[in-house]
């Protein structure tokens, strides 16, 4: 028997808040590889040139993966102290969860999405794990170490690239190879299934590489504020609201905008649009955290519309995935390649609006979402 629940004291509302907010931008982010996959095996864009892929480069691109892992980093805190009420143990409790993560994000990048962040984030967890015990103040400064280590080695390349322009060339893209990844992506199930076993491993391993570290870091700014409960006590930081806008904003869309020029010039602008990016992005996250929470102030309703999305976070993440299967490839209608930049964001704006209606219909009866509920028994054992 099922019965109405109310969430669980220990939620932070601002928490399931930005974490719905943000599965807005790492669908739009993702969709494009669904709509045409030939973009995953060239390692390119995820959209042709046009206004669509300039704003979604500008405005989206880098900037919600690091909302998600900052959150990560926060949630860990929480569950850290539910372990300690529990009289658990923090270590035996987060080996368990990451476990369930990863064999979650092995079965997820096979069968539904070869970009898949959860084995990344169940890797990343042993390392917050270790380090659970630094203070916030060290944790920043590791931070901020790694996303300024990244951007000096861009730059670096970059100005080597000037003395030897070979060494910033990307290999051409390999058109045959893209046309047998549409044409494998809309075919029966079992080609798409062929698809995915043959490009999930070398894809897992780029992820990995290029967005672990800074993943890591967001983890650790993200203990560093669970550790200070700075979503759970925004009064102590309120006034800065406004400054943080105009830094994020100020900053962060300049550097979304050189993203975008530079993303299809290859050679040494294309990195240097990379490195600034790698420390702006971070910025212009920040501004759409505090813009989102202001308007939630706001607008109360706002925030009630996006927190269920936000509580089962995991399901939506892999429900994003299986509709858009559905849609794109050879599971469902088969529409990848046949539709224009602007009807694929329609679809990601479909699919989400689905998503939200679907999280808070389900939270009316359910406690936690089906992901959600595997996890929790994963991780308590029970």
């Amino acid at each position: 028997m099922t019965e109405l629940l109310t969430p669980p004291a220990t939620r932070v509302h601002e928490i399931d808040v930005v974490r719905g907010f943000a599965l807005a931008g790492i669908l739009v982010a993702n969709i494009g590889y669904f709509a045409d996959p030939g973009y995953a095996v060239n390692g390119t864009m995820t959209l042709p040139e046009g206004p669509v892929a300039t704003a979604i480069t500008a405005l989206v691109l880098t900037k919600f993966y690091v909302i998600f892992s900052f959150l990560f980093g926060y949630s860990f805190t929480l569950q850290m102290r539910s372990a300690e009420r529990a009289g658990a143990s923090v270590t035996a409790r987060t080996l368990r969860r990451c476990l369930g993560l990863f064999v979650i994000g092995v079965v997820h990048g096979l069968l539904l999405w070869i970009g898949d962040i959860l084995t990344l984030y169940a890797v990343l967890g042993l390392i917050l794990l270790a380090m659970r015990n630094i203070r916030p103040r060290t944790a920043v400064i590791i931070g901020s170490t790694i996303i300024g280590v990244l951007s000096l080695l861009m730059a670096a390349l970059a100005w080597l690239s000037t003395l030897d322009p070979s060494l910033a060339q990307p290999p051409p893209a390999d058109t045959a190879a893209a046309t047998r990844a549409l044409a494998l992506a809309t075919g029966g199930p079992l080609d798409f299934l062929t698809l995915q076993v043959e490009t999930y491993p070398s894809l897992m391993a780029m992820i990995w590489a290029f967005q672990g570290p800074i993943a890591l870091a967001m983890f650790l700014f993200g203990l560093a504020a669970g550790k200070s409960r700075l979503l759970e006590e925004t009064g102590r930081w309120w006034r800065l609201a406004p400054r943080i806008q105009w830094i994020g904003f100020g900053l962060g869309l300049p550097g979304g905008i050189l993203l975008t020029m530079t993303a299809n010039v290859p050679g040494v602008w294309e990195l240097v649009g990379l490195a600034v990016s790698t420390a702006t992005s971070v910025l212009l996250a920040a501004a759409y955290v505090v813009t989102l929470l202001r308007v939630v102030r706001r607008f109360p309703a706002a925030g009630r519309a996006l927190a269920p999305a936000g509580r089962v976070a995991a399901s939506n993440y892999v429900g994003q995935s299986l509709l858009a299967c559905l849609i794109f490839t050879g599971y469902g209608l088969a529409l990848a390649g046949k539709l224009a930049p602007i009807a694929v964001m329609g679809v990601a704006l479909a699919i989400y609006t689905l998503l939200l209606w679907l999280s808070a219909r389900w939270l009316r009866t359910h406690r936690y979402g089906p992901i959600e509920y595997v996890l929790r028994r994963v991780t308590n054992w029970a």
